[in-house]
């Protein structure tokens, strides 16, 4: 009798897109693409017939985009060879459908029952940031999830500055960090949420003491 649990394989969300909410297991290799006869047809004329695959290897699922005439994104960047992909990227398949990967249900996306209820959510094992229940995407760079991240594990309170340099650089290379390099990270950030949100700033400087998180609650 086959035990395999289904739970144990990677799944593949469909977001903004025609297939919106709708998920597959990937415990086979599925070809993507427009024509009836693909694994996982997207009915829309700016995703070509056969449009890409996704391959289990032993490495982890293969993304190759198949000659594509729209293209396959991959958080952001065009997919120009074939790439394993990582918990929590997104896969933008022409300009018509959005999927995330994830590596198992444990890194569902985000919900009511297992996150604070804010304007603002995220989720550490999919690395995702929802504003105003949008994703952002292509998703913060490491550095601008790891800032965010550490103000939002004590939303309202202040972090000092060293603080954050040591949470997003690493203590080892805290010391050349400069306040410019510091301030720069922040104002990409205040950008990067200011585009699903404009009407509030969400990351605060406290002069003289440190950022804080401004994240009310729904």
């Amino acid at each position: 009798m086959d035990t395999t649990n289904l739970e144990d394989f990677p799944i593949l969300i469909a977001q903004d897109g025609p297939l919106k909410g709708e998920r597959w297991i990937l415990d086979r290799t599925l070809v993507l693409g427009r024509d009836p006869d693909c694994d996982l047809t997207i009915p829309d004329r700016q995703v070509s017939r056969y449009h890409a695959r996704l391959t289990p290897t032993v490495d982890g699922i293969l993304i190759e985009d198949l000659g594509s005439k729209n293209g396959t994104h991959c958080n952001g960047d065009p997919l120009t060879v074939a790439k394993i992909l990582q918990d929590g990227d997104t896969v933008q398949i022409a300009v018509s459908q959005q999927f995330m990967f994830l590596v198992s249900d444990a890194t569902m996306p985000l919900t009511e029952n297992n996150t604070r209820i804010g304007r603002l959510m995220m989720d550490l094992r999919s690395r995702r940031v929802l504003v105003n229940q949008q994703q952002v995407s292509p998703p913060l760079s490491a550095q601008q999830f790891r800032l965010l991240w550490r103000l939002y594990e004590q939303p309202g309170e202040v972090v000092s500055r060293q603080d954050l340099v040591n949470a997003v650089w690493g203590a080892e290379e805290a010391l050349g960090v400069s306040d410019q390099a510091l301030d720069a990270l922040i104002r990409r950030l205040r950008d990067k949420l200011a585009a699903y949100d404009a009407s509030h700033q969400y990351v605060v400087t406290v002069r003289g003491h440190g950022v804080r998180l401004d994240n009310p609650f729904e």
